[in-house]
């Protein structure tokens, strides 16, 4: 059976789509059944990585340091979605999952 993952921008939503779409077998950090595993985000599951991990001049870096742009942008997991950033990494990369469908706030 092959699955299409379903990711919402939080768990509340992610519950809704899982009751409608019949995905009732409740894991941790997702909803299974049907065909669909339903999952969600919290909030932004990484940020921009500060200034300083760029180069260490930026530990204290002042104004005429502005506009600092790096020539390629780092990302860093957030320490308090670390843990569901693993269970999406995990469903994405499930052999079963066919499709993953980005049903998260668009604006």
């Amino acid at each position: 059976m092959s699955y299409r993952l379903v990711i919402a921008e939080k768990p509340s939503v992610g519950a809704a789509y899982a009751k409608v779409l019949g995905a009732t077998n409740r894991q941790d950090g997702y909803w299974e059944g049907n065909g669909y595993l339903v999952s969600w985000c919290i909030g932004h599951l990484v940020e921009l990585a500060p200034p300083n991990i760029y180069d260490a001049r930026y530990v204290k870096w002042s104004i005429a340091d502005l506009p600092i742009l790096p020539q390629k942008w780092q990302y860093l997991v957030s320490a308090s979605t670390k843990k569901q950033f693993g269970i999406l990494q995990k469903l994405m990369h499930r052999a079963d999952v066919d499709s993953i469908v980005n049903s998260c706030d668009a604006g």
